[in-house]
C-alpha cells in the first residue's frame, strides 16, 4: 500500500477541566498518549490561548463537563467538535484509569480526552439552541427564582406576624396578595388595627378598590378575633420589620409581573411557540418553560424516549440475576422534569384522556408524584410528535383521546 493510499491517521482529541478561575486542558494522540497538558485562566487572553493551542494540535474533538458557557461558545467558534459528559460520569469513569478514586483537574481534563477518543460512538456532538430559546430559558428560571424568593420572603412576613400582629396573617387568602401588602401598609401595628371598627373596615376597604367576596364585618370578626400582638413601642420597633418585608414583597412581586410580559413577548414572537401553547392549560408561562426546557435543538432527541428519559419521567430498571427493581430516575435534567410534571399535573383538569390515565394509575396504587410522572411521560410523546413535525396539539387529531371519547359514547 502506497503512503497515498494509507488510511488518515485519526486526529488528536482533548478534554476541558472546568473550573472557577483556571480550566484544566489535556490533549491525548490516537493511542491515548498525552501531547499536551496545560491550564489556562478564565479571561478573555486564556480562552484565546486554549483555543489556539488546540488548533496547533489539529485537535478535532474536545469533551468537557458542561454544555454552556464561554468555553463552550469559543470552542464551538473555533469549528471544534463538542461532547458533553456529565461530572456523574466521569466520576464512574475515573476508576478506568485507577482504583485510588482521586479527584484533580488534570487528571479529569485528560480522562475527558481519552473518553472522546475511546468512547466516540457513543457520544452525541453538542447541539445548542437558538439565540431565541436561550433566551427564553433565563427569563423563565430567573422568573420561576424569583417566585421562589417571594414564597420565602412571604414565610418570614407571615412568622414575624404571628407574634407581632396576629389578626393580619390570616385576614385576607394570601400574605402577599396586594390587599395584604396595602393593609399593613396602613396599619402597621396592633394598636393601629384597634382604631378599625366594621363600617371604618368597609370604607378602607373600598378606598382602595377591593374586590373580594368577604363582607368587612367578617373581616374585622376575624381581626378582633385574632390573638393580641405587639403594642406600644414594642409594636413601633416590630413595624419597620413589617414595612421591611412587605417593600421586599412589593419588589419581587414587580419584578416577575415584569418578566412575565416579557415571557409572553418572547413566547410570541418564537418560531416554536404555538406549539406549546395549543397544549391544554399550557397557559403562557407554563408554555414558555415547556419550551424553553425542550429547546429546539431537535437532534438532541431523536426519539421520544430519549426526551422522556432527560425529563426523568421513564423509571430506571436495575436487574441482578433473579431480582429486577424498576425504581425512580435520579440522573435527569431536573428543570425539564419540573416543566414536564408542572405542565402534566394540571393537564388532567382540561383533557379527558390525561385524567383518565391519572385515575387510572392512581387505582394501581401509585401515589401523587408517580402518577404524574406516568402522565408526563405518556405527554412528552405527545409533545415529541408535534415538535417534531411543528405541528400544535389538536384534540380531534390526539388518536387515544378519540378512542376514550368513543368508548364513553358507546357506553352511555
Amino acid at each position: 500500500m502506497s503512503v497515498a493510499d494509507s488510511p488518515a491517521r485519526p486526529r488528536p482529541t482533548a478534554g476541558v477541566d472546568w473550573a472557577k478561575d483556571n480550566h484544566a486542558i489535556a490533549i491525548v494522540d490516537s493511542e491515548g498518549e498525552p501531547i499536551a497538558r496545560f491550564s489556562v485562566t478564565h479571561d478573555a487572553a486564556g480562552l484565546r490561548t486554549m483555543v489556539r493551542k488546540l488548533l496547533a494540535a489539529n485537535v478535532g474533538e474536545v469533551g468537557i463537563e458542561r454544555p454552556d458557557g464561554p468555553i463552550v461558545d469559543a470552542l464551538r467558534q473555533a469549528a471544534l467538535t463538542v461532547f458533553v459528559i456529565p461530572p456523574g460520569q466521569i466520576k464512574n469513569l475515573r476508576s478506568r484509569y485507577g482504583s485510588a478514586g482521586n479527584k484533580d483537574d488534570r487528571f479529569d481534563a485528560y480522562v475527558l480526552a481519552d473518553v472522546v477518543r475511546t468512547d466516540h460512538r457513543r457520544l452525541r456532538p453538542l447541539l445548542v439552541d437558538t439565540d431565541a430559546t436561550t433566551a427564553l430559558r433565563q427569563a423563565t428560571r430567573a422568573r420561576k427564582d424569583l417566585v421562589a424568593h417571594r414564597v420565602a420572603v412571604a414565610n418570614q412576613l407571615r412568622a414575624h406576624l404571628q407574634i407581632v400582629f396576629p389578626g393580619a396573617v390570616d385576614l385576607f387568602a394570601e400574605i402577599d396578595s396586594q390587599i395584604s401588602l396595602r393593609f399593613l401598609e396602613r396599619f402597621t401595628t396592633q394598636t393601629r388595627a384597634h382604631w378599625l371598627s366594621p363600617k371604618r373596615m368597609a370604607s378602607w376597604l373600598s378606598s382602595v378598590g377591593y374586590c373580594g367576596r368577604i363582607d368587612p364585618t367578617v373581616l374585622h370578626t376575624r381581626l378582633t378575633g385574632a390573638p393580641t400582638g405587639a403594642i406600644g413601642d414594642a409594636g413601633e420597633h416590630a413595624a419597620t420589620v413589617t414595612l421591611a418585608f412587605v417593600a421586599v414583597l412589593r419588589t419581587l412581586t414587580g419584578q416577575i409581573d415584569a418578566l412575565a410580559a416579557r415571557i409572553a413577548e418572547q413566547l410570541h414572537l418564537h418560531p416554536d411557540g404555538h406549539i406549546f401553547t395549543s397544549l391544554p392549560r399550557s397557559g403562557t408561562v407554563r408554555a414558555a418553560r415547556l419550551l424553553a426546557e425542550i429547546g429546539d435543538a431537535r437532534g438532541r432527541f431523536p426519539t421520544p424516549a430519549s426526551l422522556a428519559c432527560l425529563a426523568g419521567v421513564a423509571p430506571s430498571t436495575r436487574q441482578s440475576g433473579k431480582i429486577t427493581a424498576v425504581t425512580f430516575r435520579w440522573g435527569a435534567d431536573k428543570q425539564l422534569r419540573d416543566a414536564v410534571c408542572d405542565f402534566a399535573a394540571d393537564s388532567r383538569r382540561a383533557n379527558p384522556w390525561a385524567d383518565h390515565l391519572y385515575q387510572q394509575a392512581r387505582a394501581r396504587g401509585h401515589d401523587h408524584p408517580h402518577t404524574v410522572r406516568i402522565l408526563a411521560r405518556a405527554w412528552l410523546y405527545v409533545i415529541w410528535h408535534c415538535w417534531q413535525t411543528n405541528t400544535p396539539y389538536d384534540p380531534a387529531h390526539h388518536g387515544a383521546l378519540q378512542r376514550l371519547h368513543k368508548q364513553e359514547h358507546t357506553a352511555a
